[in-house]
């Protein structure tokens, strides 16, 4: 069985993020969706709401599974016997630093491999940022978020929709 984690803040999960998921699950037998505690982060939800956001978007693909986590990735990934880490680039400008990160974790686990998915032309646009942006401001979100993430939105910045 050939395992993999996508790690992420996932403040909140996006149509990209669930685009990545889906075509990593067709890649690998299972795919572990990992929300990091980012301290460099102040997040919009706690980390038990996008748990909850993830769980509930991600329940159609039977081979995704979705877990937290505090510290470093490459703890994680040895803690659970993973090799594989899944990262998504939407741009030229995610490169550099999705690069560093990657060859951070073969110097920390030289067992570790990243594999880098290109975005759906349709999400290159799209960032966790831009859509709390839109939200706080009353625009429409619903096509760039899971239903379920829309709704959570909507209620954190008090938007009637």
């Amino acid at each position: 069985m050939i395992r993999a984690v996508y790690p992420g803040s996932f403040d909140p999960v996006t149509n990209g993020h669930i685009d990545i998921i889906q075509r990593g699950a067709k890649i690998y037998d299972e795919v572990i969706v990992l929300v990091a505690e980012n301290i460099s982060k102040i997040p919009l939800f706690t980390l038990e709401e996008r748990l909850s956001m993830l769980r509930e978007s991600l329940q159609h693909i039977p081979n995704v599974k979705v877990d937290s986590f505090k510290g470093l990735l490459v703890d994680y990934i040895k803690k659970i016997d993973v090799r594989i880490i899944i990262r998504g680039l939407r741009a030229v400008s995610d490169f550099e630093y999705e690069f560093q990160q990657a060859l951070t974790n073969k110097k920390l686990y030289p067992e570790s491999e990243t594999v880098f998915l290109i975005s759906d032309i349709k999400y290159t646009f799209l960032s966790s940022s831009m859509v709390k942006e839109i939200a706080k401001f009353g625009g429409c979100v619903e096509d760039l978020v899971p239903e379920c993430v829309a709704k959570k939105l909507y209620e954190k910045f008090n938007v009637k929709r």
